[in-house]
């Protein structure tokens, strides 16, 4: 390529031709040159396309109807239809807000808290256009990373609904979710995942030039493979501030709560399962042995969590139970959510072990002390599971346990571990998290009560949300 140039613009320089024809010369140079930048620009692998669409749809199953069914089947029969309701609209507002202007906000460069406007409506987003991945020279469609993402953005938001179930107006529902994704969701997205991406990483001077750039947990060194801050604890902190908002369900503790249908929370919990294994190994954002190691600890994870959750309840109360089952596997799914892609295989089973005894605690011994009225355990699972996921992904990472390590995209191998330094960060983002979100949460749900109040009257409480919210029922007897 050299010394094509060299030929042609020699040419042009000893006036060979005419001016005509050095400005010809000139507009060849210029086509030879863009060529093969061109040529030399990442382009999208179809593997990885493929793997990323396929992944896509796992977390769109995960929510509707997985997620969906899963909490449906746990409410009364008379409050099916209202939850199953919340989350499919959610889904469906979450997916436009994403476009509008969520997307932008948590993926683009601006501070350390908030990105830019740049890509409000998708501006700049074509068929064309390529988004990083966690290797250099490695790109996707940044279309399917965007409906990637924004499963994500719609799946948090709705695991909320859980911790107030039957009991908050369809309306504050809604106006809540959209000033959470807006001031929770995306700046908590924007803090852990944005980064230049790996290529920015030249020298030590441009990864710290880089570094500045990223996100605010991202630059503490926090890790968070799939989001357990972002999805679960986020989520789980303003699920427990709502239900003490919003109060207590009439005749808690007084009368029979019992879920209308275990069955029907085993099929969801089931679809949690496999559409995870797109919400975990997808989040790799390649079709790589960084995903399979994903997807294996996924299993593993969820395995060894469904055996502990049900082998401590079996010792307390006596009998092990197919809704603490259900329970327990989610707790699992929710604790490797940030590990996956750090921790091997090993690690996951013990994380998975750990979390289902202390979740069973949480939303037994805790949620008793402390009296809150959590419906569905959203705070216990997902809060409290978060947490053991995202503090265990700074131990189990450690390649002396049989992790990855962390990649020091500067010198293009795994850097020296430091534990206790790893921990640190790690707790960063769980404490940003909790704070963030309970302080949006707070402020959220106190404008909501006073717009349109949150919470259904007592005479629609007891009736039921399916009828007096959505004028149906879920079931002709």
């Amino acid at each position: 390529m050299k010394k094509i140039l060299i030929s042609l613009t020699g040419l042009a320089g000893l006036g060979f031709g005419t001016a005509a024809m050095a400005e010809g010369v000139g507009e060849i140079v210029e086509t030879i040159v863009e060529t093969v930048q061109q040529a030399a620009a990442p382009t999208p692998d179809k593997g990885d396309t493929a793997w990323m669409i396929v992944a896509t749809v796992l977390v769109t199953l995960m929510v509707i109807p997985g997620l969906a069914l899963f909490y449906g089947g746990m409410v009364r029969a008379k409050n099916m239809l209202s939850v199953l309701m919340q989350v499919f609209v959610i889904f469906s507002l979450m997916a436009v807000l994403w476009a509008v202007y969520g997307y932008s906000v948590a993926f683009t460069e601006g501070n350390a808290f908030f990105g830019s406007l740049d890509k409000a409506f998708l501006a700049g987003v074509t068929p064309s256009s390529v988004a990083a991945t966690f290797s250099k020279g490695v790109v996707i469609p940044e279309l399917i990373y965007v409906a990637f993402q924004l499963t994500f953005a719609c799946i948090t938001p709705a695991l909320i609904v859980g911790a107030f179930a039957e009991r908050m107006k369809f309306s504050a529902v809604l106006l809540f979710m959209v000033l959470w994704f807006t001031f929770s969701y995306l700046p908590i997205a924007h803090m852990v995942w944005y980064w230049a991406g790996p290529d920015a990483y030249t020298d030590a001077a441009a990864g710290e030039k880089a570094l500045a750039t990223a996100g605010f947990l991202f630059q503490k060194g926090a890790l968070d493979f799939a989001g357990g801050t972002v999805v679960h604890i986020n989520a789980g902190i303003a699920g427990l501030v709502g239900c003490i908002l919003v109060g207590k369900r009439l005749g808690f503790k007084k009368e029979a709560m019992a879920p209308h249908s275990v069955p029907m929370t085993m099929i969801g919990a089931s679809l949690l399962w496999v559409g995870w294994f797109g919400f975990n190994a997808g989040s790799n954002l390649e079709a790589t042995g960084t995903a399979a190691l994903a997807f294996v600890n996924t299993m593993l994870a969820t395995a060894a969590a469904t055996l502990s959750w049900s082998a401590v309840e079996w010792i307390a109360r006596g009998k092990p139970s197919m809704l603490g089952g259900a329970s327990g596997a989610v707790a699992g799914l929710v604790a490797i959510t940030p590990a996956c892609g750090f921790v091997g295989p090993m690690g996951s089973i013990v994380l998975g072990l750990l979390v289902g005894v202390i979740c069973f605690w949480s939303v037994t011994s805790l949620k008793n002390a402390l009296g809150y009225d959590d419906s569905l355990d959203v705070f216990g699972v997902h809060g409290v599971g978060g947490i053991i996921g995202a503090l265990g992904t700074g131990v189990f990472a450690s390649p002396a346990l049989g992790g990855t390590g962390v990649y020091d995209y500067v010198a293009n191998a795994v850097a020296e571990y430091d534990m206790l330094t790893q921990v640190i960060s790690q707790a960063w983002g769980v404490g940003l998290t909790i704070v963030w979100s309970g302080a949006v949460s707070f402020v959220s749900y106190k404008i909501v009560d006073a717009l349109v109040g949150l919470r259904v009257s007592e005479e629609v409480e007891r009736e039921g949300l399916d009828v007096r919210e959505h004028g149906e029922t879920a079931y002709h007897i």
